[in-house]
Parts: C-alpha cells; structure tokens; sequence
C-alpha cells in the first residue's frame, strides 16, 4: 500500500483519469512525437486537462531522461525527459505513483507550452 499523503490533508482535492476516448496526437515542429487511441485524460481542479500517453505510442528514442525530479503529494515523484539536443523537462512520467494513481503508472505526459497536442 502506498497511499497518497495528499488526499489524506486535503479530502476535497479532485483528481479524476479517464480514458481519452479519442486519439490524440503530439507534433513537435511538423514532427508526430506520440499518437495514441490509448491516452489517459486526466483532470485536477482549475487547471487543464493533461494526456497521458502509453510509452509504446510515444517515440521514446527522441528522449532522454533528465537529472530534474519533482514531487506531487497526490500523485508521488515525477520523472523528467528532454529532446535531445531540444527542449529540456519537456515529458514527465509517474513511474511508482500513488495508489490512487496507479492509471498513470509508467504513461508519459507533454508541457503544452512545448509541443503541440491534438484530440482528433
């Protein structure tokens, strides 16, 4: 068991992950980074919804793991990826998250500010 400490200080906090329902595609400069039907959307409060992505519909290899880490009291510690010889902290991945977010488990997510993400 690996509760998430968050939800035990705030009850009230709304994290809610469903399937996408749609496919969804990631481009960066013309380029198709991740295209899935498999995305995860999840939804936190005010802030807007994020996809998250199974590794096998992303193109890892553009990507390299980065030394930056943060930590998310509802969903646990963050790993980063750049592009290489790109853009830096550009994905992040949840990959031993809480119990309560074990939906995005090893999936990969996009700083919207950095690529461009499509539901089709």
């Amino acid at each position: 068991m690996n509760p998430a400490p968050g939800f035990k200080q705030r009850p009230e906090h709304r994290i809610v992950t469903n399937p996408a329902g749609s496919r969804v595609q990631v481009t960066l400069n013309g380029e198709v980074i991740a295209d899935t039907r498999d995305a995860i959307r999840m939804e936190e409060g005010s802030y807007p919804p994020v996809y998250y992505f199974p590794r096998k519909d992303v193109k890892m290899g553009r990507l390299v793991r980065s030394d930056h880490k943060t930590h998310c009291p509802f969903k646990g510690d963050a790993s980063y990826y750049s592009f290489k010889d790109g853009a830096q902290n550009v994905v992040w991945s949840y990959e031993q998250p809480y119990d309560e977010m074990l939906a995005i488990k090893d999936l990969v997510a996009f700083y919207p500010d950095k690529v461009e993400i499509k539901a089709l």
